[in-house]
């Protein structure tokens, strides 16, 4: 390649990147379904920022008199059997597990990012080795090592998050791996070198730009199964602990009477049933616009 040459390979290749994003947010507007993912996602995340203000009642306020009243028009979603506000439990919830769903998200995708790109773009026996050690953690019951996890060392927000991060890192790992091995065969790659950039400044200019979509992806769709996960932990009284909720704690305090006050299951399971198939919903949107096939059709 002459210098022309490479000045017009980056050029091409900057030029091309900000086009494919510019027509994947086009067609990710055009779908209905990815755009009511992400306007509900967006309703829930203000109503749990703002919760102290937009909170019907006091999260510690309860009425032992009134018990476990059906929904009315002073309790629009009914209280529990301690005669607290359900709304407002709920309300409160959203913002742990929300929470503990992105921030543990974030865990994996940190690790799994920096893990993936080097063992991708290092290649060898480096990658080999990096590897080898996913497969073996993939082989271990990561539900026993959570759960052992949080007998030893105790119930925190902080432990919950790193110990559903460090379960959830080993498919991202994986799937920005196969990226990064895929752009590495790519001309501009070699352009990069041949103009004396460094192996950081490549992998920052160009590897992590054109590995972005497959990982946005991955993240919209990780981020329901940590709730979920979290939700489960709660279940089996594992995670947030009272007097904290988070919709997987109200869940599992509605299973123990769903018989004699079934709105006590069947408005926090419907709040975390929106939620995950807002994320999905959304997920599979940016999957389908950010898809070449997609946009070459």
């Amino acid at each position: 390649m002459t210098a022309t040459q490479l000045k017009s390979a980056h050029s091409n290749t900057d030029y091309d990147s900000y086009s494919l994003w510019r027509e994947a947010s086009y067609r990710l507007k055009k779908n209905k379904m990815a755009m009511l993912g992400f306007w509900t996602l967006l309703a829930l995340f203000v109503i749990a920022a703002c919760t102290p203000w937009l909170a019907p009642y006091a999260y510690e306020s309860q009425n032992l008199a009134l018990g476990a009243s059906p929904p009315s028009a002073q309790h629009l979603l009914g209280t529990d059997i301690h005669g607290r506000d359900l709304l407002t439990r709920l309300m409160y919830g959203s913002r742990v597990s929300l929470l503990v769903g992105f921030a543990a998200t974030a865990v994996s995708l940190v690790i799994g990012v920096l893990w993936g790109t080097i063992a991708g773009y290092i290649g060898g026996r480096i990658d080999t080795v990096m590897m080898r050690i996913v497969d073996i953690l993939y082989a271990l019951p990561f539900m026993i090592f959570i759960i052992l996890l949080m007998v030893v060392f105790g119930r925190s927000f902080l432990l919950l998050f790193l110990a559903i991060g460090l379960v959830e890192w080993l498919t991202m790992a994986r799937i920005v791996r196969a990226q990064v091995l895929s752009v590495r065969k790519q001309e501009y790659i070699d352009a990069a070198i041949v103009t004396g950039l460094s192996h950081w400044q490549i992998i920052y200019r160009h590897v992590m730009p054109n590995i972005l979509g497959p990982v946005i992806v991955y993240v919209t769709l990780t981020i329901p199964s940590v709730i979920l996960l979290e939700s489960f932990l709660s279940f089996l009284g594992l995670g947030i602990q009272p007097p904290q909720s988070s919709w997987g704690v109200l869940i599992s305090r509605g299973v123990e009477s769903m018989e004699e006050y079934p709105w006590l299951l069947i408005f926090p399971g419907l709040t975390l049933s929106i939620t995950l198939f807002s994320l999905n919903f959304l997920g599979d949107g940016l999957r389908d616009a950010l898809d070449p096939r997609t946009a070459k059709s």
